[in-house]
């Protein structure tokens, strides 16, 4: 599983993963979102999510925070992208005309935006998800929890044999 601030990487390091090992890949955005940013029904969400991880392999690009345990307690790796502010908010605005074309992380008619939702969103996420983590990993101890914070850590982690 993945997950992490707003523009620090997650997809696009997603889709890398599933072009390298084959793995179904799934944007949490797609199912969470429909058409124009409306959020589609919570607990439909959850269902599709539930869905999602009953499956023996996946990889699950997404932040929302209330399911994070439903996702974490069946990952065998967690990575949480944790890069600085600074530079996900410069990726947000260059995403905005720079959307790369092999990316469909969104649903129908989501396209990129940059609102305040999203700038508070970012800024606040490391402090929303601190104790979340602190409690899924006690919880979770045999599941491997990895933050990647710069792009150096992201190049080791590129190195490992991922298995289908």
């Amino acid at each position: 599983m993945i997950f992490g601030r707003p523009g620090s990487g997650k997809s696009t390091f997603a889709l890398g993963l599933h072009q390298r090992t084959g793995l179904p890949l799934y944007h949490l955005d797609r199912y969470f979102f429909t058409a124009n940013w409306q959020e589609h029904n919570y607990q439909s969400f959850l269902n599709i999510q539930q869905k999602l991880v009953d499956q023996d392999k996946w990889i699950i690009d997404g932040n929302n925070t209330k399911s994070l345990a439903m996702r974490y307690g069946r990952a065998e790796l967690c990575l949480y992208f944790n890069y600085p502010r600074w530079l996900c908010y410069w990726r947000i605005l260059k995403r905005l005309f720079h959307k790369d074309k092999k990316m469909h992380d969104r649903a129908e008619g989501c396209h990129e935006t940059m609102c305040w939702s999203l700038l508070s969103y970012t800024w606040t996420f490391e402090h929303r998800v601190k104790q979340q983590i602190k409690e899924l990993r006690r919880l979770y101890p045999s599941i491997t929890f990895i933050e990647i914070r710069n792009d150096t850590e992201l190049k080791r982690i590129e190195k490992i044999p991922f298995s289908q």
